[in-house]
């Protein structure tokens, strides 16, 4: 099979893209990212400078390269969910496919130390995850026929976005993911105390 142009300019403009933002990444975690300017990134991947901006909206953009992709597979989940799934398997199925294998990155620990120390990473960050919120519960208030802002879809949204962050140091992530759709799914009762745990107070 012949493959198109198109095709051919495509697969070279991902892998442009991939290059400045593994040359990006790998700079950052060298020298921190206040050290690293676009030029250098631009050098490393050997291209040129003009050629990272029309790749990238700016310097924050490179350590979020699979932003929009991540987004948008987010919302894929929702709407494009298996018949007869629900919105919260669908989200379940999704999670358990895309987190565990970011989390086992060998890179994993100091892309989180690199985002925690840098106050424009951050910054960034956030403004991410809130977007990632809103489009989120618009689309899970979408499949219930319900308004963008409804509470009910907010809520799921922003705890199926805590996942990365609740389950951060769990030995057996896959198991925690678990959990917390359970609790989801069944609502929250409290777990059974242990043999060394404390007299629990009787309501």
């Amino acid at each position: 099979m012949t493959t198109s142009p198109a095709g051919r300019r495509e697969r070279k403009k991902a892998a442009t893209r991939q290059a400045i933002a593994d040359a990006a990444l790998r700079l950052f975690l060298e020298r921190s990212y206040d050290q690293v300017s676009v030029h250098d990134v631009a050098e490393a991947a050997d291209v040129s400078p003009s050629t990272v901006f029309k790749h990238f909206s700016g310097k924050e953009a490179l350590v979020f390269d699979q932003d929009e992709d991540h987004e948008s597979e987010l919302v894929g989940a929702v709407r494009r969910r298996r018949d007869g799934e629900s919105v919260l398997d669908a989200l379940r199925r999704h999670v358990l496919a895309t987190w565990p294998p970011i989390a086992e990155h060998p890179q994993r620990a100091g892309f989180v130390d690199l985002v925690d120390s840098t106050p424009a990473l951050r910054a960034y960050s956030e403004r991410m995850w809130t977007r990632y919120t809103d489009a989120l519960t618009a689309a899970i208030a979408e499949e219930c026929g319900v308004p963008h802002d409804d509470l009910a879809c907010a809520t799921l949204a922003r705890f199926v976005l805590e996942i990365p962050s609740l389950t951060r140091g769990r030995g057996d992530r896959r198991a925690a993911v678990e959990t917390i759709f359970g609790i989801l799914a069944r609502g929250w009762t409290p777990p059974p105390p242990g043999p060394t745990s404390p007299q629990v107070r009787k309501q």
